[in-house]
């Protein structure tokens, strides 16, 4: 009776670990986004210059300023909603390591003004509002034909 109760447990482990599945799930946090620009992987915030606003990386959220307050969302605010983010200028913040890039604003308003172009950038994604692909990944950026100050991955703009 004892060695029956053993290999009904046996056969149960052995049914039940046959059973078990594995469950992958990709949620993508912390990638930066398709109309980001190329060659900063490890970077958690860009400061976008036109709009006046901060995009979080790691949380997938645009940062702005309305009402009073600066509010967090999946969307740039409605005044801004349809802004161009392949081809509007990304001023990426290499040396801000906290959650609320917004307490440098101030300085970023300044050196970084809306129409600022600093080097020519280059985005992980192609734009898919443009289908042609002639092999050129150029997005109009080119500032001072890549002379300009650009913010040399400084994002509280110390040089």
């Amino acid at each position: 009776m004892k060695t029956l109760k053993l290999i009904t447990v046996g056969v149960f482990l052995f049914v039940s670990s046959l059973m078990h599945s594995q469950v992958s799930v990709n949620v993508n946090i912390g990638v930066p986004p398709p109309w980001g620009p190329v060659g900063y992987a490890n970077v958690g915030f860009y400061y976008l210059p036109d709009v006046e606003a901060y995009y979080d990386i790691h949380a997938s959220q645009f940062i702005y300023f309305s009402g009073g307050k600066w509010c967090r969302g999946a969307y740039l605010p409605g005044p801004h909603r349809h802004y161009d983010l392949y081809n509007g200028y990304k001023v990426v913040l290499n040396d801000y390591h906290g959650s609320k890039p917004y307490v440098y604003f101030n300085d970023h308003k300044v050196k970084y003004h809306k129409g600022y172009k600093g080097k020519p950038q280059q985005t992980i994604g192609k734009n898919p509002k443009h289908h042609s692909d002639n092999g050129h990944h150029d997005n109009g950026n080119h500032g001072n034909n890549g002379n300009g100050n650009g913010n040399h991955g400084n994002g509280k703009g110390k040089h």
